[in-house]
């Protein structure tokens, strides 16, 4: 039987108190995972680990932003099409504003997120894009003992789109093959008998990425998917996405459960 996990963005910038984005409570939710990984690692065949990777400039961080008075968006604000149309939000280089009015246009379609504003965060090459520690032994644990390859995922690094899901951007860049839907994840995931999902956030990178993965699949695919629901845990102020999705996930036949009981 091909077991395998799918870990979703379990990054210091998330996961630890003095991160950029913390998201309380997946300090143990990490703990749990890493708990997990090495009481069932040797009937796992792989373990596919996605990493949220930004620059500074970034379509979701303050700096990418400015208003009539030069200032930047705090941190959770959100930015509509309106507000771009309107101008109380603006690029900070104005050769991009019509690409912001489509790109802001196209988001508000999808109807799945707004552009939200986010704290700097996971930029490339630093400590809060990183494996939380507990997760990182076992991952190196894991694959001392087994002699494994972990199949590390990046994402995010263009400027222009969020990407929330491993498996494409919210809006995809039709000049950018890495914001297009990742077909090397999603056939390997294919093969799997069974597929074991973990990270954070539930809300927002958890969700987004399982919900484009049973898209591709379809159904009987989707009900090979088991989440660990002690592994993830919301984006405070938006549980409400993460309810959701759990509901839809259990209507698909996707196996809810948790990493004490699973797998004993």
């Amino acid at each position: 039987m091909r077991v395998e996990l799918l870990a979703i963005d379990c990054q210091n910038d998330f996961c630890d108190p003095g991160g950029a984005l913390y998201v309380p409570g997946a300090e143990d939710d990490m703990s749990r995972l890493a708990t997990f990984i090495a009481r069932i690692g040797n009937r796992l065949h792989n373990m596919h680990f996605t990493l949220d990777s930004h620059h500074t400039v970034d379509v979701g961080h303050p700096i990418f932003w400015k208003n009539s008075d030069g200032e930047l968006p705090e941190p959770f604000t959100t930015i509509t099409h309106e507000d771009v149309k309107a101008g109380n939000w603006m690029p900070y280089d104005s050769a991009f504003t019509q690409r912001m009015l489509d790109y802001t246009r196209l988001l508000e379609e999808n109807n799945r997120y707004q552009l939200t504003i986010w704290p700097i965060h996971c930029r490339i090459a630093t400590w809060g894009s990183a494996l939380y520690p507990s997760v990182d032994q076992a991952v190196r644990d894991w694959e001392s003992s087994q002699l494994g390859v972990v199949d590390f995922v990046t994402k995010g690094s263009n400027i222009f789109t969020e990407h929330y899901s491993a498996v494409k951007a919210d809006v995809p860049d039709p000049e950018d093959p890495t914001t297009q839907l990742n077909t090397d994840l999603i056939q390997k995931l294919e093969r799997c008998d069974q597929v074991i999902v973990v990270g954070e956030a539930l809300s927002h990178c958890v969700a987004s990425t399982v919900r484009d993965v049973a898209a591709e699949l379809g159904d009987e695919g989707t009900k090979n998917f088991v989440i660990l629901e002690d592994c993830m845990s919301n984006v405070p102020g938006f549980e409400s996405l993460g309810d959701a999705f759990l509901h839809d996930m259990s209507q698909l036949g996707v196996t809810i459960t948790n990493s004490v009981d699973f797998m004993r």
